[in-house]
């Protein structure tokens, strides 16, 4: 059942302390928690985020690696790069930590039904885009997913990319650098894109990773015939309140924290090559 909007706000603004429930290593440096579950996960639709405290460290914007209403836990992916992250992925089964949220607009998946989807992600990019595959697949649907990481030691959910191709959902992995024992794709993710891309027309895309990488995957889907409303894109910026008060995750016109992280490409393109803003 929804949430009433006026209780969404007063939960989603006041943090609560939630207790880890698992901890697992997906490459040396990312770590992802699965966390209890309350009543305001249930709006954590793929593509949104939250606000996780380690106690008497800080505060980060996370987003949602997992489906909290199909698996009844949050799910979280976290790479250890600063004094913040290193505390929430060093967290042990059984610890506490502090949980605002869900934030933000995510993926439109009830407007892509019937139309192909293309998934283009790089790096922790892909934790963002797993619970909009996860859903898609659920219901049946055969999106294609092109993922980029530096070696295969950094490819995350290597389990997910098993079983989706079993399932049907044809993905395309490359990385930027391997050994003689790597079979795959070596380079960057937008060459890759192009023969992807069947009929352009009916095509939607999902894109997160770096912005260098978003911009260059979002110019090879225009060349493809893509529309720019047809792509979206993550913009995972510095939130600091979530709520659209203290200015941090500012793009140009737009509060990322209220109105994205998931934008059109048609609402934000003219600003992704503006150095610095």
């Amino acid at each position: 059942m929804a949430i009433p909007a006026e209780r969404r706000m007063v939960d989603a603004t006041t943090p609560r302390p939630a207790r880890v429930l698992s901890r697992r290593r997906e490459a040396e440096d990312v770590w992802t928690l699965a966390v209890e579950a309350g009543p305001q996960d249930l709006d954590a639709a793929p593509g949104r985020f939250a606000m996780l405290t380690a106690f008497g460290v800080g505060e980060i914007p996370v987003s949602y690696s997992g489906d909290p209403a199909a698996e009844g836990r949050v799910i979280h992916t976290i790479r250890a790069v600063g004094a913040v992250s290193r505390a929430l992925a060093g967290l042990e089964e059984g610890a506490m930590l502090g949980v605002r949220g869900p934030f933000g607009k995510g993926w439109p998946l009830a407007e892509v039904e019937g139309r192909e989807v293309i998934a283009v992600a790089g790096g922790l990019g892909l934790a963002p885009v797993r619970p909009a595959i996860r859903r898609l697949v659920a219901r049946g649907e055969r999106p294609t997913l092109v993922y980029g990481a530096r070696s295969p030691a950094q490819a995350l959910f290597r389990e997910d990319l098993a079983d989706w191709r079993a399932r049907g959902v044809e993905v395309e992995a490359t990385v930027d650098h391997a050994g003689p024992d790597w079979r795959g794709h070596v380079g960057v993710v937008p060459p890759l894109i192009a023969r992807r891309v069947r009929d352009p027309a009916r095509t939607v895309a999902f894109v997160c990773g770096p912005e260098v990488m978003m911009r260059f995957a979002a110019s090879a889907l225009l060349e493809a015939g893509v529309a720019a409303e047809a792509i979206h894109i993550s913009m995972e910026r510095n939130m600091k309140c979530a709520v659209g008060l203290c200015g941090h995750c500012q793009f140009g016109g737009d509060l990322l924290c209220r109105d994205g992280p998931v934008a059109p490409l048609a609402r934000v393109a003219d600003r992704l090559h503006v150095a610095e803003l």
